[in-house]
């Protein structure tokens, strides 16, 4: 790990986020082969510090093969020392992937201070190497490495007390870019190369419709005339109508002839017209009357 590096603002952060991203990638996909044999599951010898234990180990070892020998038999005794020989000095180790700003990787035992300085990327990806197909392994710690880098870029945000302005900012930059994911797995690409083709099957199509629309002879519209004026002229038509229709109707009670301008109402017996003020009926009482009788029809029906 990289010690004493710590990046304060939103472009700061973004900047170191870009370089451990690179380093990842590149162990993802240029360097894959040496990384790959660099996570070797395999038994692998336990580190430095600890060889002065396993020294002590050999010596109780020998002491206790030299006094199995003189009361097991001799392929029992071979056996035991064999066990006792291979157990001290052989460990699994769990291994980590790094990236660091200088877009450089590394793989490497975690970090032995505890709590560590930052964020710890997945432990162990080295186990699960042999137990799937590489392509598999792969994008499984490329998803451990976006979460990872991620972690340290958020970190950063915490430590440095970034706002909730400055963490969305921040997102959106890092957003911005495909995840170690998508470049290693090739769905980066493939989206790319989808917007590529929209946008020309887009620009195409708008060009086709501009070339259809060319020869099109522009359509004249009439300009309709003024609300007001159009409602004046049809009340002035349905005013002229009504008194052509009406205009030889006599009023049954006074003789006047019809106006439009005034209330009329007609007999359902003898089917005259008449004034409204003639006959006392208002168009308020006229609504309410189903079967309207004039007043001589009225006094007929009342006669015994």
């Amino acid at each position: 790990m990289e010690a004493g590096y710590n990046p304060r603002t939103v472009e700061e952060v973004f900047r170191d986020f870009k370089g451990r991203r690179a380093g990842l990638i590149k162990a993802l996909t240029t360097d894959v082969e040496e990384f790959y044999q660099q996570c070797d599951p395999g038994w692998q010898f336990v580190d430095t510090c600890r060889y002065v234990a396993v020294g002590c180990c050999y010596v109780l070892c020998l002491i206790v093969i030299f006094e199995i020998a003189y009361v097991l038999p001799p392929c029992m005794s071979n056996a035991a020392s064999i066990d006792l020989f291979m157990l001290p000095i052989t460990e699994k180790e769990n291994l980590c992937l790094y990236g660091f700003p200088s877009e450089q990787w590394e793989v490497n035992l975690p970090a032995e201070e505890v709590p560590p300085e930052l964020p710890e990327p997945a432990l162990g990806i080295n186990f699960a190497r042999d137990g799937m197909q590489e392509k598999d392994w792969l994008s499984l710690v490329a998803v451990h490495s976006d979460t990872w880098l991620l972690a340290v870029a958020f970190y950063f945000g915490a430590r440095f007390r970034f706002d909730k302005s400055d963490r969305k900012r921040l997102f959106n930059m890092i957003n911005d870019l495909p995840t170690v994911f998508e470049v290693v797995t090739g769905a980066a690409k493939k989206q790319q190369k989808e917007k590529s083709s929209v946008s020309n099957h887009s620009s195409s199509k708008s060009k086709s419709n501009s070339k259809s629309r060319t020869p099109e002879t522009p359509v004249k519209i009439p300009k309709p005339q003024p609300k007001d004026d159009e409602e004046v002229l049809d009340g002035l038509d349905e005013e002229e109508e009504d008194e052509d229709e009406h205009g030889d109707t006599l009023c049954g009670a006074c003789g006047d002839n019809y106006a439009s301008d005034e209330f009329w109402i007609c007999c359902d017996m003898c089917e005259k017209w008449f004034h409204g003020k003639c006959v006392k009926i208002t168009p308020a009482r006229a609504e309410h009357i189903k079967q309207y009788k004039c007043p001589s029809c009225s006094n007929k029906r009342a006669r015994p």
